[in-house]
């Protein structure tokens, strides 16, 4: 089969240094991931930065100093900064970070959105304005029939249809299968541009159940730090590398 598009989260809102030595806090670590991993194969980089204490920060500053970098080095690597609130940020920042910064990418969950709906509309608008494409993080069924309530409502935008289905956030244990892909599938039929990340060890058995069935693929440190054996990986890059072996030998 064709390699479907492969984007890499190198480290995520929560976890730090104590839970692998090789995840990315600093700029330059980002840099140095982000180099290893798109020559590996990555195609696309989804951001996360950091506070000087290594908190996660929306910070317009840091983001556009990081985008800035990242494009000048590596300058056929799409690049995706996050929205996430991590239970820190409440929708009012989540807008004012799109809006300061104006990225060409942006990952926005609707299930954080929710919290004030009389922003919702206006946020999408920002972003259409923008020319920001969005890719909304849905983390369960319940997600994307908000999403497809908003798109009926005119909420979201038309051209607002990419989505990234999260496996296992809100498991036991943080442990997804493959076989949560599919509740997403049934609830989401008129998926087009879609997506798919997974928590836990069988982090990659999940993302090649979601590459056979047509999915774009999120793989990385901010889901999974080990292999479905439980042996940790190297880095980044040495994940990427391993998921890639894996969907080669899958059969045309």
């Amino acid at each position: 089969m064709s390699r479907p598009f492969l984007m890499v989260a190198p480290n995520g809102a929560r976890r730090s240094k104590a839970d692998h030595a090789s995840l990315p806090l600093t700029l330059a670590e980002t840099l140095a991931t982000a180099r290893a991993c798109h020559a590996a194969g990555a195609d696309a980089l989804h951001l996360h930065v950091r506070d000087e204490t290594g908190a996660h920060s929306l910070d317009a500053g840091r983001y556009r100093e990081a985008l800035d970098e990242l494009a000048r080095t590596l300058p056929k690597m799409r690049l995706q900064i996050t929205t996430e609130a991590a239970g820190v940020f409440e929708v009012n920042e989540q807008l004012a970070c799109l809006k300061a910064l104006r990225p060409p990418w942006a990952s926005v969950s609707v299930r954080e959105i929710a919290r004030a709906p009389e922003l919702a509309a206006h946020l999408y608008a920002t972003c259409e304005d923008n020319k920001t494409e969005v890719q909304h993080i849905l983390y369960d069924a319940t997600d994307v029939a908000l999403l497809q309530d908003w798109q009926a409502r005119g909420i979201i935008r038309p051209k607002q249809t990419s989505v990234i289905y999260v496996l296992g956030r809100y498991t036991s244990g943080q442990a997804s299968k493959s076989d949560d892909l599919l509740p997403f599938l049934a609830a989401h039929k008129e998926r087009q541009d879609w997506m798919v990340c997974a928590f836990g060890p069988e982090e990659h058995i999940c993302l090649l159940a979601a590459a056979k069935q047509g999915g774009s693929l999120r793989v990385g440190f901010e889901n999974s730090l080990v292999s479905d054996t439980g042996t940790p990986h190297k880095d980044n890059a040495a994940s990427v590398s391993a998921l890639i072996a894996q969907l080669e030998r899958i059969p045309a």
